[in-house]
């Protein structure tokens, strides 16, 4: 068991006070976004055997046990700690058919890795989860296209109404896409003064619209204001989480929680965000299915165990709320694992745990907890 070193990422929309007061240390005043634990090569965390991707690349089976015959030799999945202080691009994920497609596609192209304009950096999908620590906010899925309707025709803005006709008068699919499309191809000028008097309608108007105009504080003029009134609002409590699947278009606000996703790059963006959009392929890979943003509450198991079902194996995330006085949970599993501390003094092995302070451990090796507080367990199903 090794305990791990992670780095944390300055992203622009992190928030510069929740990470430190769950690490219990002082604001640089610098935004601290994202903490990363795993061995994704942009910055793998660190143990006494050297960065986490060197323990694995030295012995993949004893390290990662049947999870490397099944993915490989590498961890499937990348466990971080999300801190949002702005909101965040709004973007989909392919799914894994899309992904070694697009890859190859652009590999054949020679476009180079770290071009501005590539949209696959791996032949991998990306899947992911969040679970709220705090209250956390977000965009998931296309709403109702009728209530999206209602809510556009009441900001009272002209330029919106060609919108408003589009979504009631097409079958769901085809009016998202149809709509989708149209904002995201406008004329530029006209597209910015439409947010302008969108975002100043929703800081008017308050209530259902404040979300939309605080994401319009961020980003002036960007279209993808307007895609996001295509979205559904989501406020989880802590323990509440959401599942993103490939084709979902989402974005995160506001919050601190555990996010874990498979071990991919591969991101194509909608809006709010200055990076490239690429809107033809963004089309191909969105899934025009409108529903409620399915909020997802943890199973509990009769072992203390508190899982958060998802349909895909490069990952499973749970957690377990150890009391004061509880007797010792065996963890051992044959597959890695990666324990992460959220609240309280937890003991794995012979490693106190403080929240925000994590662990690896490889397949097959003991391990046991102990403590008050709570710990998550990232691992992988084989």
């Amino acid at each position: 068991m090794d305990r791990l070193d992670n780095t944390v990422r300055p992203y622009a929309w992190g928030s510069t006070t929740a990470l430190p007061a769950l690490l219990g240390t002082e604001p640089s005043g610098e935004p601290q976004a994202e903490m990363w634990m795993g061995a994704h090569p942009g910055a793998p965390s660190r143990t006494g055997r050297g960065t986490l991707v060197e323990v694995i690349d030295a012995d993949p089976e004893r390290e990662l046990g049947p999870a490397a015959a099944k993915f490989g030799p590498r961890l499937p999945f990348l466990l971080k700690l999300l801190a949002a202080g702005a909101p965040l691009s709004l973007q989909v994920h392919p799914d894994l058919e899309q992904a070694r497609a697009g890859y190859a596609d652009e590999e054949r192209r020679g476009i180079p890795a770290d071009a501005p304009h590539r949209n696959y950096k791996d032949a991998n999908h990306k899947p992911e989860l969040i679970c709220a620590l705090t209250e956390f906010d977000g965009l998931c899925g296309f709403r109702d296209p009728a209530a999206t309707a209602d809510l556009l025709a009441g900001l009272g803005v002209d330029s919106l109404k060609p919108y408003v006709d589009l979504l009631r008068a097409h079958p769901e699919d085809a009016a998202l896409r149809e709509v989708l499309t149209a904002v995201l191809t406008a004329d530029p000028d006209e597209m910015r003064r439409t947010v302008t008097e969108t975002a100043a309608a929703c800081a008017r108007l308050g209530g259902d619209y404040a979300p939309y105009a605080d994401i319009a504080h961020h980003y002036p003029g960007d279209p993808g204001v307007i895609a996001a009134l295509l979205l559904n609002h989501v406020r989880l409590q802590p323990g509440e989480a959401l599942f993103l699947s490939a084709g979902i278009p989402h974005a995160y606000l506001n919050g601190l929680g555990v996010e874990i996703m498979a071990n991919s790059d591969n991101v194509l963006r909608c809006g709010l965000t200055p990076k490239h959009v690429d809107v033809p392929e963004l089309l191909r890979v969105v899934r025009f299915e409108a529903g409620d943003a399915g909020v997802l509450r943890p199973e509990a198991t009769p072992d203390g165990e508190e899982v958060y079902a998802t349909p895909i194996d490069e990952f499973r995330l749970s957690r377990f709320v150890l009391p004061e006085g509880a007797a010792a949970h065996d963890l051992t599993l044959g597959t890695p694992q990666i324990l992460l501390c959220t609240s309280g003094t937890v003991r794995a092995g012979e490693h106190e745990l403080t929240p925000g302070q994590s662990v690896f451990v490889p397949a097959r090796e003991r391990a046991e907890v102990s403590g008050a507080g709570t710990v998550f367990r990232a691992t992988v199903v084989v």
